[in-house]
């Protein structure tokens, strides 16, 4: 069997087993189109005013999708290796062709195709509550890949860190709450503390929010933000690879 043959059975498995979790799929879709309805049409924004919604709705579309490409593939990646050394899973699969690699890859194309299909229920969400007219790029797609890819393989790491599926929980949460909101999604950066602000450029989702506000706010290219995100992508993917338990 060869390695495509491999990551496609995989990904077969790991897209029935979500199907199967109904809780998971209910919190995936769920949880993000619950933060559209808070912020996008019970606050509201006030492009006239100021504050923390000071900007029009657009501004905020980056903030929205990160919250899906940062939380779901931390969680989901994390809790399935632990999940796989609480069953001696990896055991099992240490006796198989497959590496860790084609494991992490199998399962972060299934994250890419349950986010980008919850970022466009997301996006549709917003435009019919708030009457704001979504600007598609084709730039777009790519920026939600590599960022699920990117996060897939932090999950991963976490997931090699955490001893449980609560631990993992646990610390997908403290990393993924302070990086949604310190990485220019729903906070503009003038509104940070000026000696904090340089800061800013070190979360990976900071070019992940770039990007995708300068292609369906701005109207910009965000090649330089894609082309970054590319290669923090491919670092941690390689880093979630090589965290993957070689046994149980």
């Amino acid at each position: 069997m060869s390695s495509v043959l491999r990551v496609g059975s995989e990904a077969r498995t790991a897209w029935c087993s979500f199907l199967r979790r109904r809780t998971a799929v209910f919190f995936t879709f769920g949880f993000p189109l619950i933060l559209v309805a808070i912020f996008g049409v019970v606050v509201q924004t006030n492009p006239t005013g100021s504050g923390l919604f000071g900007h029009p709705t657009g501004y905020y579309v980056p903030g929205y999708l990160a919250i899906i490409v940062l939380f779901t593939p931390l969680t989901r990646i994390g809790s399935s290796i632990a999940r796989y050394r609480e069953g001696n899973r990896f055991e099992k699969l240490s006796t198989t062709p497959a590496t860790p690699a084609e494991w992490l890859a199998a399962h972060t194309l299934v994250n890419v195709g349950i986010i980008l299909l919850a970022s466009a229920v997301v996006l549709g969400v917003l435009e019919f509550l708030t009457g704001w007219s979504v600007v598609l790029s084709p730039l777009l797609v790519p920026f939600v890949v590599f960022a699920v890819v990117m996060f897939c393989g932090l999950g991963a790491v976490l997931g090699r860190v955490a001893d449980s599926q609560d631990g993992v929980v646990a610390a997908s949460n403290a990393v993924a709450l302070p990086l949604v909101f310190l990485s220019e999604t729903f906070v503009a950066p003038e509104m940070l503390p000026a000696w904090f602000r340089p800061a800013v450029g070190l979360s990976p989702l900071t070019y992940f929010a770039r990007g995708v506000r300068k292609v369906t706010y701005l109207q910009e290219s965000g090649l330089s933000e894609l082309f970054v995100l590319a290669l923090l992508a491919a670092v941690f993917f390689g880093l979630g690879a090589y965290a993957i338990p070689q046994s149980g």
